[in-house]
């Protein structure tokens, strides 16, 4: 929980800032902030001229709960907006690359004194601007009981709400083993040197993911551990899995070590390990050996065909691995930004390497979003050039289930339902424990009126992606609302958003079940933050780019959309 200076209301800037109500103002203009962006605001506040880690924001102001990397990606980007704030020329909270967030705005406390004189009775006169110091002033008696009555509550019902979030992770019904990979660990002292570790870790579910006998969590719950010391076996029992795999990398200079172990989540007793020195090109050979030795721990059977797949290299150049991590980072922010400069990142990756299939890949994937999203001039030249790109990722590797995956959201874009579904098959056929292939095999069924079976897959993506992003609510939420269970849709939409607000369907589909429920202010109280974040959103864009199979299908959105006020 956050602790407030004794002062309810402070400055920013020339924002007046009040907490208790979760209120900016300046000069009329009044912006209501989510209670976990002005908790934010309010920390970094008491920390201003100071870089506050992510790692802090974690323990301070979500109470150690595990979230994802999105959660306070997103938050902080709410509360850019809400302060009017540019990232590339901040003002108010700048990043500081691989470290955490500053506020670099002048803040100022009101401080309540005693009247010395009175014939003032108005609070404002008796209200003196003090600048911030050091240490918040101390707390009276009465507002550190409060205080702390506050953090035993949440602290009950915090925990209250893990568990019962816990306990709602499902279980593996089957008699295969189950496996996560954990963030592997950079100890190079050298933030540049992360994509290596991460990279590692990504790639190694990749390759694990491909195997039929073994069932691999999905990248987003592995990301919950990120920078966290959580024994195996507390892992394995919060998650119901067998094994988890751990490890950290170290280079100095040219040369690499790599360490990893493989743990029985029952036991916490090491199932295999290994230690790796090598030249730092040589990371791809080592990550195939990591491979190789979970495979041989767990006494895996590989087809002929599972065996080729994991033998092929996506890339060998070290340069274009790089811009390719580069991208993957960009493009999790869903901004028309973030979307550019990672497009610019995968662009460099096959200029170095052109036969980078998993960069082709991901390049058209940013071209269907540019489409989606309302962000291109030359709509239709984007996605044929998207088709174009999709199907080299494919023709230049087709062992993984990335390049079938950009294929199929591609061909959805183009409204090409059934070769979008093929295509999407095919990557789970690659990997059948790809949760994003479950999660688009969903939102094709969406597009084709097949609630049902949206939520059946989406069922399966969850169990594969316990903490999954906000893709997974959201399509939960659209199938929701095409099968009328309009109070699920919202619970849903409304869990989507706060993984990501910049997701302008998500938002629309709100608006649609807001309307539904009869909701009518909250309706276009989301229309006006669509206006504001996404000028593109009309019923007009929407009616070009929604690629439904039947366009009957889309009027009782458009309808309910007109009736919150959204413009032609």
């Amino acid at each position: 929980m956050v602790m407030l200076p004794e002062q309810k209301v402070f400055f920013i800037g020339d924002w007046r800032v009040s907490p208790a109500e979760g209120v900016l103002s300046r000069d009329g203009e009044v912006v209501h902030l989510e209670p976990k962006v002005a908790e934010v605001l309010v920390y970094l506040a008491a920390h201003a001229g100071q870089v506050v880690t992510r790692q802090e924001l974690e323990r301070e102001v979500w109470q150690g709960a595990l979230v994802g990397y999105d959660a306070i990606t997103n938050t902080v980007i709410k509360l850019r907006r809400a302060l009017h704030d540019n990232s590339h020329q901040p003002q108010y909270v700048t990043t500081i690359p691989k470290r955490g967030y500053e506020l670099i705005a002048p803040v100022r406390y009101l401080q309540t004194e005693t009247n010395p004189n009175p014939s003032i009775t108005s609070t404002a006169e008796a209200t003196a601007i003090a600048p911030v110091t050091g240490q918040a002033p101390k707390l009276r008696v009465k507002v550190i009981l409060t205080a702390l009555l506050g953090v035993l509550f949440l602290a009950s019902t915090g925990a209250w709400l893990w568990f019962a979030y816990r306990s709602a992770i499902p279980r593996f019904q089957n008699n295969k083993p189950s496996l996560i990979v954990m963030p592997f660990k950079n100890l190079s002292h050298d933030a540049s040197q992360d994509y290596l570790a991460d990279g590692m870790t990504e790639d190694l579910i990749t390759d694990l993911s491909r195997t039929a006998r073994l069932q691999v969590l999905a990248s987003n719950t592995s990301y919950i551990y990120h920078d966290k010391r959580v024994a195996p076996r507390e892992v394995g029992k919060t998650l119901h899995i067998d094994y988890v795999l751990q490890g950290n990398i170290r280079t100095v200079g040219g040369t690499l070590r790599v360490n990893t172990q493989l743990v029985d989540a029952r036991t916490g007793f090491n199932k295999w390990a290994e230690s790796y020195d090598r030249s730092t090109q040589e990371i791809f050979n080592v990550r195939h050996e990591i491979t190789s030795g979970v495979v041989n721990a767990l006494a895996l059977n590989l087809t002929a065909k599972e065996k080729q797949r994991l033998a092929s290299k996506a890339t060998s150049n070290l340069k274009a691995y790089g811009y390719f991590q580069e991208g993957q980072r960009l493009s999790k922010g869903r901004t028309k930004e973030d979307n550019q400069l990672a497009e610019t990142a995968y662009r460099k990756a096959i200029a170095i390497d052109p036969t980078y299939g998993r960069a082709y890949g991901a390049l058209a994937v940013t071209l269907g979003v540019d489409f989606f999203r309302g962000w291109t001039a030359t709509p239709n030249e984007n996605l044929d050039r998207a088709l174009e790109l999709a199907r080299n990722a494919v023709a230049l590797d087709d062992s993984i289930p990335q390049t079938y995956w950009a294929l199929g959201w591609v061909y959805l874009m183009r409204r090409e339902h059934a070769k979008a579904e093929q295509a999407t098959m095919k990557s789970i056929e690659i990997a059948p424990n790809y949760a994003d292939g479950y999660g688009l095999l969903a939102f094709i069924d969406n597009y084709q009126g097949k609630s049902a079976q949206a939520i059946a897959y989406l069922r399966k993506g969850m169990q594969l992606n316990p903490y999954y992003s906000w893709d997974y609510p959201y399509n939960l939420g659209r199938a929701y609302y095409d099968s009328g269970q309009y109070a699920k849709a919202v619970a849903a939409l409304e869990q989507a958003r706060q993984r990501n607000p910049n997701i302008m369907f998500a938002n629309v589909y709100l608006v649609a079940s807001y309307v539904r429920l009869g909701r009518q202010d909250d309706a276009e109280w989301v229309v006006q933050e669509l206006q504001v974040m996404d000028p593109p959103v009309t019923i007009s864009h929407i009616s070009k780019v929604a690629p439904y199979s039947d366009l009957k299908l889309l009027q009782p959105l458009l309808a309910d959309l007109r009736k919150a006020g959204l413009p032609e």
